[in-house]
Order: structure tokens, then C-alpha cells, then sequence
């Protein structure tokens, strides 16, 4: 947490991590305290289209992998460990949203 003073025209005059007298308390991950700090922020959309791309990569290497064109340790080892790790986690998230199971007795 980071309290902020701002100026007129609300930009930022000073930040501290002890509250200040007419100060304003905003989170680390703002927008406002990277860009005072001068580190890049996410406004550009990127990190939206990002994730979805990068499901759509790992589907792409599941297909040539499926189809023999390429083999799984074709790929370098830190991309066959992410490729797992990945893979690891949506069956687990899957699995946890599975609520009926397989059961097929159910009507």
C-alpha cells in the first residue's frame, strides 16, 4: 500500500508507505504508482489478448505433436516443462469443475 499526494491536476506529487497528512491510499498494482515510478503499465491490451494467444499456441503444438509433425522433446526442455505445467493445471481445473463426474447413471 502506498499513500499519494497529488497535485492540482492529479498527477502525482509524492508516494509513501506511511499515511501522510491530505494523502491518498492506493494499491501497489495501480497504474498511477507504476507509471510514477515509471514502470510500464498494462493499458495497451496486450495482457488481454496475451492469454488467449497463448491458449491458442498450446493448442497449435498439441495438433502438430498429435499429428506427428513435431515430438515433445523437439521442443527446448523450459518449454516442455511449461507445456506440462500448463497442461497439469487446466486438468485440474477442469476436474474441479467436473460436479457430475462420468456417472452415467445420472438422469
Amino acid at each position: 500500500m502506498f499513500y499519494v499526494v497529488r497535485h492540482s491536476d492529479g498527477s502525482i506529487l509524492s508516494v509513501s508507505r506511511v499515511p501522510v497528512a491530505g494523502g491518498e491510499a492506493l494499491a501497489a498494482l495501480e497504474p498511477d504508482i507504476a507509471a510514477f515510478f515509471g514502470q510500464p503499465t498494462t493499458s495497451s491490451g496486450f495482457d488481454a489478448v496475451d492469454a488467449g494467444f497463448v491458449r491458442v499456441l498450446e493448442d497449435l503444438i498439441d495438433t502438430l505433436i498429435s499429428k506427428g509433425v513435431i515430438r515433445h522433446t523437439d521442443l527446448p526442455e523450459a518449454a516442455q516443462k511449461k507445456l506440462l505445467l500448463r497442461k497439469g493445471l487446466r486438468s485440474r481445473i477442469s476436474g474441479a469443475l467436473d460436479l457430475l463426474g462420468t456417472d452415467e447413471r445420472i438422469l
